[in-house]
């Protein structure tokens, strides 16, 4: 009787972010909206089409890469990646008021500049953005404390643009004709 060959699994080693030359940086886009309401900070690729972490005034969310083994044979498995979205981190602030603090922008920030260091992004330009369209176009108190506390935790700030909606011509402005009477 023959002995039968057992192979083992080959275990490999896991790196998130690209292979980057020392010295050299990686790039990553923070969409920064900042409403009187609520901080979010959203950070892709440079496309814009892929979301590595978003984060706001209230909890933590990212993308992470799920393996799903969708048929097995004899030659082995065939799996299927898909990507599934899952919360962590908490809430930084408990009231609803304290959303769009700075002090809950800090918090959404500091968090969000540990993920894209454990992802490999080392700078990233920002995208800054208000409510706008017919409404305020002034960011909120969390815009300018997101800003600053990335630039503070180590990374790099490439280019900054605002990209609030601004209307050419736009529909009519709540309030009536006589505006708002208090």
């Amino acid at each position: 009787m023959s002995r039968r060959k057992t192979r083992e699994p080959k275990e490999e080693n896991v790196t998130l972010g690209p292979t980057v030359r020392e010295g050299e940086y990686v790039f990553g886009v923070a969409h920064i909206f900042a409403s009187f309401n609520d901080t979010f900070i959203h950070v892709t690729d440079l496309s814009g089409r892929e979301t590595l972490v978003r984060i706001t005034g209230k909890e933590l969310h990212f993308l992470v890469q799920v393996t799903i083994a969708l048929c097995t044979d004899f030659a082995g498995s065939c799996p299927l990646y898909t990507t599934a979205e899952f919360t962590e981190g908490g809430m930084k602030v408990k009231a609803d008021r304290d959303e769009s603090s700075p002090y809950a922008a800090m918090l959404a920030s500091q968090d969000v500049a540990q993920r894209c260091k454990e992802l490999g992004i080392t700078a990233l330009h920002i995208k800054l953005r208000a409510t706008g369209g017919n409404k305020t176009k002034t960011p909120g108190p969390g815009a300018q404390s997101a800003l600053r506390a990335l630039a503070r935790s180590g990374m790099k700030i490439g280019r900054i643009e605002d990209v609030t909606p601004v209307p050419t011509d736009s529909t009519r402005r709540k309030g009536g004709r006589r505006g708002r009477r208090l």
